[in-house]
């Protein structure tokens, strides 16, 4: 690799934070919107419970997956429990080459402490 192409590389920008309040209202907008929890089986279906509509893809699942989500072209929210493995998903999102990836700041636990609604 030449000197230029190393200094003009393009490096995959970092995701962006999306607010549980905010999400709630891009549910309703965009109903393309994909919603991605990245919590093991047991979490999604536990105590927390998860967003209406979203898609269950542990994070150690997550890179057998990744060619098919590129694929689908969908604005992605990445979410789990916290902020700290959906942060880690979208970046690898974001290294496939999707473009429009977002993460759920405060994950499940926010969401919920504000009362917003979970299957």
């Amino acid at each position: 690799m030449n000197l230029l192409s190393r200094w003009f590389r393009r490096v995959p920008a970092a995701p962006s934070w999306i607010e549980p309040a905010a999400l709630a209202t891009r549910i309703e907008r965009d109903p393309a919107l994909l919603i991605l929890d990245v919590r093991g089986p047991d979490e999604f279906t536990g105590p927390l419970g998860h967003i209406g509509g979203a898609r269950n893809m542990p994070l150690n699942e997550l890179p057998a997956h990744l060619p098919d989500l590129a694929s689908e072209k969908r604005p992605v929210v990445v979410v789990c429990k916290t902020d700290r493995r959906s942060s880690m998903a979208a970046q690898q999102i974001r290294a496939a080459g999707l473009g429009d990836v977002s993460v759920l700041h405060g994950g499940m636990e926010r969401w919920g402490e504000l009362g917003l609604p979970v299957s």
